[in-house]
């Protein structure tokens, strides 16, 4: 998959790179279990060596990352995508992190498209989470969007990524397409207002 989207990518004119988390010991984990139980090799991030990406991003390469990583016995880890992201984006103190996914967003009832919600507090997040209105894979991905912010970053966007320029119009359209999670106070704001 990682080589398919660096030729994608290049195909659009951006200069890319595709490296996994093994490359330059970007991504350092301990072996992850689950409730005590041993789930195989599955990783959770200890560390990230950022300065892999910023070489490349210094030398005009967007990185294109496969979340699989290292432990201190050099085995390999799968990392669970949005966890690995979240990771990076906290390690290099990103302004804004995108997910990109097959759903419109955050919904207040899953069932309903027309409960889809544009700004998400913390706060917010967490009491959907609490009441049981997030489940599936939208719960971890909520947890790596709190933990971003947390941790530095300004927002996190939760994107459908099956909608062609779906970044461009969150960020560049009055309304946005997806789910802003936002620390408390913050305000969300789009070009034209």
């Amino acid at each position: 998959v990682n080589k398919s989207l660096v030729q994608l990518v290049e195909s659009l004119g951006v200069r890319s790179i595709g490296i996994s988390g093994k490359d330059g010991q970007l991504l350092s984990v301990n072996k992850k279990y689950a409730e005590g139980e041993d789930i195989g090799f599955v990783g959770e991030i200890k560390k990230v060596n950022a300065e892999v990406l910023y070489d490349l991003i210094e030398k005009d390469f967007l990185p294109i990352v496969c979340p699989v990583g290292l432990d201190d016995d050099y085995h390999t880890y799968n990392i669970n995508a949005d966890d690995a992201a979240c990771a990076i984006a906290k390690a290099m103190r990103a302004e804004k992190l995108a997910f990109l996914t097959d759903i419109e967003g955050v919904y207040r009832d899953p069932k309903d498209p027309d409960t889809l919600i544009s700004e998400l507090r913390v706060s917010e997040a967490r009491k959907l989470m609490n009441d049981g209105f997030i489940g599936g894979g939208m719960l971890p991905k909520l947890n790596s969007c709190i933990d971003a912010i947390e941790h530095g970053v300004s927002r996190v966007h939760i994107l459908d990524g099956r909608i062609p320029h779906c970044l461009l119009l969150e960020i560049f359209t009055n309304k946005g397409i997806g789910t802003a999670i936002l620390n408390e106070g913050e305000q969300q704001y789009y070009y034209g207002e």
